[in-house]
C-alpha cells in the first residue's frame, strides 16, 4: 500500500522464499500445481538419455501458470500485501551417468511469482471493522494520487533428485530483513522491495 501511494509505479521485487516459508498453503499449492510432474519429467529425461547413448542430457522445463490467493485466516500479512498471484516453476531436468552406471535424474528449479498491484472495481477488502471497496482505492490511481505497479520474483534454486523418494525440498529460510523485527527497517525508503 505504501508503494502504491508513493505514486512511482516502479516494479516491486517479491521475496518468494519468504512467501513460501511463511505460507505453508502456498508451498503446498506449488507442490500440487507445479512439482507434481516428477514421473513425467523423469521418463522424458531417461528416454532422452537413452537416445543420447547414455551421455548426460539437460532438458528445460516450465509449468503452466496457476493462480493462488492468500487467505486472511492463514497469513494476514501476505493477504494484505499481495492478495492473489500467478505462479509457475521453471527449471532444468538432467540425467547423468551415476557411479553405479545407472542414470541419476535431477531437477534444478525456481518458483516464479508475479501479479499487478491494482484495485479492481467490484471487489472489497475488510480491514478490522471496515469494508474498503477496491473501486475507492483504485480511484487514487485514476486521479494521479497513486500508481499501480508490477510485482514479480523468483525463489532460490532448489535441487531435487527425481525418483529418489525424497520429499520436495522446503524453502530457504529467508531471514527477517525488512520486517518489523528488523532494527534497520526504519532506515529504508520503502521503494523497490516489498514492505509488509
Amino acid at each position: 500500500m505504501k508503494h502504491y501511494l508513493g505514486n512511482s509505479g516502479a516494479p516491486m521485487k517479491l521475496p518468494v522464499d519468504e512467501m513460501l516459508s511463511d505460507e505453508k498453503d502456498f508451498q503446498r499449492h506449488v507442490e500440487r500445481s507445479h512439482l507434481n510432474r516428477e514421473a513425467e519429467w523423469r521418463e522424458q529425461a531417461l528416454a532422452e538419455y537413452e537416445r543420447n547413448g547414455g551421455r548426460a542430457v539437460a532438458i528445460p522445463v516450465e509449468t503452466p501458470n496457476a493462480d493462488y490467493s492468500f487467505q486472511k485466516a492463514s497469513d494476514e500479512n501476505w493477504f494484505f500485501a499481495v492478495g492473489s498471484t500467478r505462479s509457475n516453476v521453471t527449471g532444468v531436468v538432467t540425467a547423468v551417468p551415476g557411479a553405479d552406471g545407472k542414470p541419476v535424474v535431477s531437477l534444478d528449479y525456481q518458483v516464479n511469482v508475479w501479479d499487478r498491484y491494482n484495485w479492481d472495481q467490484g471487489k472489497h477488502v475488510d480491514v478490522w471493522l471496515y469494508e474498503i471497496p477496491d473501486g475507492e482505492m483504485g480511484q487514487q490511481h485514476k486521479v494521479g494520487l497513486a500508481q499501480e505497479f508490477n510485482m514479480a520474483g523468483s525463489s532460490s534454486v532448489k535441487h531435487y533428485e527425481l525418483g529418489s523418494g525424497a520429499a520436495v525440498p522446503g524453502p530457504d529460510e529467508p531471514g527477517r530483513a525488512g520486517e518489523r523485527s528488523d532494527p534497520g527497517r526504519g532506515a529504508r525508503d520503502g521503494g523497490g522491495e516489498i514492505d509488509r
